[in-house]
């Protein structure tokens, strides 16, 4: 989905132009409107703006100095300059900007839908040559790029026996090769895919090529930044600002980052149909803390609503950061495997982990060591179901702890397993149950705010999802775009009111979100037939 900011001082034109392309093409285009340039920076910078049509001769700021800062947030940004002056200075100045098409008022709303419409092929058509491009790009050299991928993730991991310093960091990269300046600081990124059931390693890597080739293609030359997949599988970015002009500021990073991150989320479920959840910092952090910074993204990933939607979280900087001792020794390696793919619900790949455990353990047939690889598996178990609340929910939960309550320890192995079943297939169940309690949540907060503004993006900010997918979601729940569902909230509310003779017009069309009267009646009369004043005097007509 394309998001199109509307900018123009003149309300009547700013409000007439936005109810013309939100429901031009309401599935491709999200709309958004700002009357002024101070207005519309602010909208730059809460969200990614595909497209600008604005105005050249506004107060304060004008058409072309927005322009100039626009581009420093979203460089990809389209601009069209709509405006009644033919005066030829701002003619001249706009036809000098890259990228910038220059229409009249004049010419009318046909003239300006044709030219978004040649916007939006624009943008399709770069996407496309950006494909071509990325099939003709050199590949790097496999040996050098296992080495620093390995390197790095022996970054990510704290050691307190022998803790990272400056100067080593400064050798290793110069003998790796790597091409991120460790005298900087560095951003991350967490990204976990949902794998389609039944995926093998061949599929698995071959979605891991794709996302690393969008990433690339969206961040190059904006943005410094490799990647890895760690131990458990997940994609981490490391990330820094780059001295090109027209690269994001450094406090504007996040913003652009998470815009950039809707757009390769949905190219994977357009292109892949797989699920791309993304965590990522909330600043730049010294190299030196790298391992902090990576292990707070991770337990992030538990407040995750529901593993089948591409949501987007930033860590929370007041959270306190929990300093985690690892013991690499075997067994505890791999329990935190084994919690890594319990967090992220993969069910056969936390089941094959633990068959492999009990296997080892039954192969040295040491029936000490088997007890207490019972109570750690038991343990790890118990504690997933007391952090979610599940006592209630597995079956005969308490016998993890109590291996004696089994006939045999083989028996307390298969009691391990079918618990592990039951989280996994109650955990499926309980994200469903969670995220059609948001979806509700967000359709109560609309009929208490109606009067308030109700953007995807803000609604998205509110409720932790990205604006992309939101209203995808929120179709595939009830069935309607979230916009028709709050048009009807809307004109329920609006009827509501107009029974009550002591309100004006004018205020009923404030309470439901109308800042223009002008802009709703028409949208009354659109949906009922008749206008506002028209509906009410019906009511009382005997």
């Amino acid at each position: 989905m394309y998001r199109l900011l509307i900018v123009d001082d003149e309300e009547i034109i700013t409000d007439g132009l936005y109810e013309v392309f939100r429901n031009y093409m309401p599935e491709q285009l999200d709309v958004y409107k700002a009357y002024s340039g101070t207005e519309a920076l602010q909208w730059m910078k809460r969200t990614r703006i595909d497209i600008i049509l604005s105005d050249i001769a506004m107060p304060g700021m004008n058409g072309i100095e927005l322009i100039e800062q626009v581009h420093s947030y979203w460089p990809k940004c389209k601009v069209v300059f709509l405006t009644g002056h033919s005066n030829f200075d701002y003619t001249y100045q706009a036809m000098q900007m890259d990228g910038v098409k220059y229409i009249l008022k004049t010419e009318g709303y046909d003239k300006v839908i044709e030219v978004m419409d040649e916007m939006i092929l624009k943008i399709q058509h770069q996407t496309e040559q950006i494909k071509l491009v990325e099939k003709s790009r050199e590949q790097i050299n496999a040996y050098q790029f296992m080495e620093q991928s390995e390197y790095l993730r022996h970054m990510l991991q704290k050691r307190l026996d022998n803790p990272f310093n400056l100067q080593e960091i400064l050798e290793e990269f110069k003998s790796f090769n790597i091409k991120l300046n460790p005298s900087k600081k560095i951003f991350l990124v967490h990204g976990r895919i949902t794998y389609p059931k039944g995926s093998t390693y061949t599929m698995k890597n071959e979605i891991q090529t794709f996302v690393r080739k969008k990433w690339n293609d969206y961040m190059s030359g904006i943005l410094l930044s490799m990647e890895i997949v760690d131990r458990y599988s997940d994609l981490i970015w490391f990330i820094q600002d780059t001295e090109m002009r027209g690269n994001p500021s450094s406090e504007h990073v996040p913003t652009y980052i998470e815009g950039t991150l809707e757009l390769l989320q949905q190219e994977c479920i357009d292109s892949l149909d797989v699920v791309l959840s993304f965590i990522i910092s909330s600043n730049f952090c010294s190299w030196l803390d790298v391992p902090e910074q990576y292990e707070q993204l991770r337990q992030i990933q538990q407040m995750k609503i529901n593993n089948n939607v591409p949501t987007i979280l930033r860590d929370n900087q007041e959270t306190k950061r929990s300093s985690i001792n690892y013991d690499y020794s075997s067994i505890n390696y791999k329990l935190e495997i084994m919690l890594a793919h319990a967090e992220a619900n993969r069910k056969q790949a936390f089941l094959q982990e633990l068959n492999l455990l009990i296997d080892t353990e039954r192969t040295n047939g040491n029936i000490y060591e088997m007890k207490e690889t019972y109570y750690r598996i038991g343990l790890l178990l118990y504690s997933y179901i007391n952090q979610r609340g599940w006592q209630h929910v597995i079956t005969q939960h308490e016998l993890l702890l109590d291996l004696d309550e089994h006939i045999s320890i083989e028996e307390g192995f298969d009691f391990l397993r079918e618990v592990a079943k039951q989280l996994f297939d109650y955990n499926q169940k309980d994200d469903r149950d969670r995220a059609t309690h948001v979806i509700e949540t967000i359709c109560q907060y609309i009929q208490q705010h109606l009067s308030e503004d109700l953007s995807l993006v803000k609604l998205a900010e509110i409720h932790y999802f990205n604006p992309s997918y939101l209203s995808h979601f929120f179709k595939q729940e009830k069935g309607i775009n979230l916009s028709e569902y709050i048009e009807r909230c809307r004109i329920k509310k609006a009827k509501e009111l107009l029974e009550r003779r002591d309100l004006r017009i004018k205020d009923v069309c404030v309470a439901v979100g109308y800042v223009s009267a002008h802009s709703f009646t028409r949208f009354f009369k659109k949906v009922t037939g008749k206008t506002p004043k028209e509906y009410r005097d019906s009511l009382y007509i005997h």
